[in-house]
């Protein structure tokens, strides 16, 4: 089981995508808890300030480090069992070892910056981990957090209700996935490979090393040079590479 809490300007953008398919079931099952919290709640004057201008000057405001100091510090008692995380471009960029690693946490606390980014107290005094989706701005960390739950949630054990496919998806052994088929065999003249057809598994599973050996390397090459490859796999690239 492992639980959320999100700390957001804007709660509401979250109450859709976690209430459907998949993760709406693994909440229902007990094993994903998402809370969410309004860091305007824990503003302390009367209009609920939760941003200001820069010091030294600039372009866009900047969120206070008080209220989020005080929403981490209401919801969170025992800092060695949780790990708090900002959303952020300026974070590690995330990937599916990390989704692995986040995985194991027991609890996650997800930090949605927002404007011209965080008071750089909050990063320094607050924060254990700051992750990036991509090198790209967006608007605010609320759909960086909503990619984060999905993507970490998935490797929660029972989540998906069949644990081989978390180990079958594409860059679990850092190669893309082989391509899938189901029925009809023939549609419209475009035909399922005779191999998936044939029953044989052995045949089968070497058919879906060679496919997801070649898809890696026309579409992301860059991986095979971090991926674990056995001596048979590099025979297999040379054989592709060969046509």
């Amino acid at each position: 089981m492992i639980r959320f809490d999100i700390l957001s300007l804007f709660p509401e953008m979250f109450e859709s995508p976690f209430h459907y398919s998949i993760l709406k079931r693994a909440k229902e099952k007990g094993l994903l808890d998402i809370c969410l919290h309004n860091i305007r709640d824990y503003a302390e004057d009367k209009h609920r300030v939760t941003d200001d201008a820069p010091y030294g000057g600039g372009g866009g405001m900047v969120m206070k480090v008080e209220p989020i100091e005080r929403a981490i510090s209401s919801i969170v008692h025992h800092r060695d069992d949780v790990l708090i995380v900002l959303l952020t471009p300026q974070g590690e960029l995330f990937n599916q070892d990390i989704a692995r690693e986040l995985s194991s946490c027991s609890r996650i606390v997800l930090v949605c910056g927002h404007y011209e980014g965080v008071d750089e107290r909050v990063r320094t005094c607050l924060i254990d981990r700051e992750i990036s989706i991509g090198d790209y701005i967006m608007t605010g960390g609320e759909i960086p957090a909503m990619v984060v739950i999905d993507a970490v949630s998935r490797l929660v054990p029972g989540v998906l209700g069949n644990d081989e496919s978390v180990v079958m998806d594409s860059l679990s052994d850092g190669l893309l996935e082989y391509p899938h088929y189901t029925r009809p065999a023939n549609y419209r003249g475009w035909q399922v490979p005779e191999v998936l057809l044939s029953g044989n598994h052995r045949d089968i599973q070497a058919w879906r090393r060679r496919e997801s050996l070649r898809r890696t390397r026309l579409k992301r090459p860059d991986l095979l040079k971090k991926a674990d490859l056995s001596g048979k796999d590099k025979e297999i690239l040379e054989s592709i590479k060969k046509g």
